[in-house]
């Protein structure tokens, strides 16, 4: 009995121990699960962004992005069993012969291998196609005319340009066009000629791509002549590169030419540059002291100088140094150099070999000054240029017409002093020769009270106007006299009315000459058989001109192009047309 009632007791105790056991195994469960439950918001961002790392190295390590057939939809890190699934259950497309509804219509049709399909993909019946490919039609036109604007817009920025374009363009203009546009893939030009080098300079300067390495194009060994247009985008060591690479340059032009420096100067002056021709333009960090020794070492070689825009050198003083050490100069072109005033025009007079001469001086100037240089330098000028001397009056004229017997081009701008008397014995003169190229423009008066002038008008007024045309019109290739407001309708009418022909003239500006309407414009296109460009601005009586083909009207918007050729219209119908017109508005 004792043994029994030990075994039992053991017994009991084991299985209290058990249950100890167990009850204390999910205490601590329990005690687990309430500490999780207590996780911070840090440590649950924590976690997540852990997941997400795990996530993204899963799919990398995947591979890129499976595309489901025939569809457009991407599905990242699916296996190739899932697409294979899609593609069993895709409806393929009927083949020739079967019967399928059309995508657009619902209509039942025999499918043939010429059936289109439709804008979800089914396929569509012979009507829907034919309308489905009119509207493509359509649209193609729309673009079509987008590019017809494209055209027209690059057409008026030529017209600007003063080039017309008849035909088709040429083999060579084609290549070059096409070279610039593949500028940056060309390694080298070869042996272009002068004439297509210049060319291209003048394109890429337009686009302002001449830089360090399009530089290396232009030059060759063998070249004496050097255009850049625009040179904004070289630096100092660019230049001196130029002439390393051509040590015999005879003719130099450099445009915008703004880290042309001192130093640029004392590289061609101890390699000895032979430069006989020089132009340019924004060369302001050029010292006048380097401006002296340039001159004194290497000036007896220039013939020509052209000098441009230059506000922090050359003035006076370094002009009259050029002048004693430049003795061949022939052609000498000043523009808008702040610093030179009288004495430069003092100065300039002693160079007694010019025979192209073109001012234009920002200081105020005296007429005596002008008048003395006109006439120390005139008798061997060929070209005479004075744009905006405010203060010249009808002595310098008279200058002018005594002393340059040799004279071409005349350009006299800007002015509101000389008199329409000066201008008109400036013509009449028997000593003075018929030009090639007159610019008058501007030379008007200014008093805004009176728009028509005083009783003796001021500028080019009528009577200059038609004796300038008697003197030079047999001669003249270009003429320019925008904005002489006081040239009267009857003086356009004597000039162009049929009378005399201008087979010559091809280059014509009457801008803001408010007088001039259709009829006088169609007369000068009758009087003017070699025009090429005519610009107009502010010519508001201009409307709805049939102008000849091959010329370049310019400013007038409603022009209709080419539809009047030579011989076609008569100048008395325009003239008759003219006349009745104002008969009917005076009714009015």
């Amino acid at each position: 009995m004792c043994k029994h009632y030990e075994r039992r007791q053991r017994e009991a105790q084991q299985r209290q121990e058990q249950e100890t056991t167990v009850n204390g195994d999910e205490e601590d469960a329990q005690e687990d699960y309430q500490d999780d439950c207590k996780e911070t918001a840090v440590q649950k961002k924590k976690r997540k962004w852990k997941q997400e790392q795990a996530h993204r190295r899963i799919k990398e390590r995947k591979g890129p992005k499976k595309y489901m057939k025939g569809k457009g939809k991407d599905f990242e890190g699916e296996d190739d069993d899932y697409d294979l699934s899609i593609d069993m259950y895709t409806k393929k497309k009927p083949l020739p012969g079967q019967l399928d509804n059309c995508e657009l219509c619902g209509k039942r049709f025999t499918v043939t291998p010429y059936s289109k399909t439709g804008p979800k993909g089914a396929l569509l019946c012979v009507k829907c196609s034919n309308q489905q490919d009119t509207e493509r039609r359509k649209d193609g036109k729309d673009s079509k005319k987008a590019l017809g604007g494209e055209k027209r817009r690059q057409m008026q920025s030529n017209l600007l340009d003063g080039i017309v374009q008849i035909g088709s363009k040429s083999l060579q203009e084609l290549c070059v066009k096409e070279v610039a546009d593949n500028i940056h893939e060309i390694d080298e030009f070869g042996d272009l000629p002068q004439s297509l080098l210049n060319r291209l300079s003048q394109i890429l300067s337009r686009r302002r791509a001449i830089t360090s390495r399009t530089l290396d194009l232009f030059l060759r060994q063998d070249l004496v002549a050097i255009d850049l247009y625009d040179c904004g985008r070289l630096e100092t060591n660019d230049y001196m590169k130029i002439f390393s690479i051509i040590p015999e340059v005879q003719s130099l032009n450099l445009r915008n030419a703004g880290q042309f420096k001192d130093e640029v100067l004392d590289y061609i002056i101890e390699r000895d540059i032979p430069i006989r021709h020089l132009q340019l333009e924004a060369a302001n960090l050029v010292s006048d002291k380097k401006w002296c020794e340039y001159f004194l070492r290497c000036g007896y070689r220039l013939e020509t100088l052209k000098l441009a825009w230059l506000d922090y050198a050359m003035d006076d003083d370094s002009l009259l140094h050029l002048v004693r050490t430049c003795p061949n100069l022939k052609r000498l072109k000043l523009r808008k150099c702040f610093k030179l005033g009288d004495g430069a025009l003092a100065a300039i007079s002693e160079l007694l070999r010019l025979e192209h001469l073109s001012l234009r001086l920002v200081l105020s100037t005296s007429s005596q000054t002008v008048a003395h240089l006109i006439s120390e330098v005139g008798p061997k000028l060929r070209t005479l240029s004075l744009e905006n001397f405010e203060n010249a009056d009808d002595d310098v004229l008279v200058a002018i017409s005594s002393s340059c017997t040799r004279l071409t081009k005349l350009r006299f701008t800007e002015n509101d002093l000389c008199t329409d008397a000066g201008f008109s014995a400036l013509f009449a003169s028997s000593e003075f020769p018929p030009l090639s190229f007159v610019d008058l423009s501007s030379n008007r008066s200014i008093d805004y009270a009176a728009p028509d002038g005083p009783v003796e008008p001021i500028g080019l007024a009528s009577a200059g106007f038609q004796k300038l045309m008697d003197h030079s019109g047999s001669s003249l290739e270009r003429l320019d006299i925008s904005s002489c407001r006081h040239i009267s309708y009857d003086s356009f009418l004597t000039v162009f009315g049929g009378q005399k022909e201008y087979s010559l003239l091809q280059y014509l500006n009457i801008s803001f000459l408010t007088k001039i309407d259709t009829a006088i414009m169609n007369a000068i296109f009758k009087s003017c058989p070699s025009l090429i460009k005519v610009t107009a601005f502010g010519c508001f009586n201009v409307t709805g001109v049939a102008k000849p083909r091959g010329v370049a009207l310019i400013g007038v918007p409603s022009a209709q192009d080419s539809i009047v050729h030579e011989g076609d219209v008569d100048t008395s119908t325009w003239l008759k047309d003219r006349s009745s017109a104002s008969l009917g508005s005076s009714k009015l």
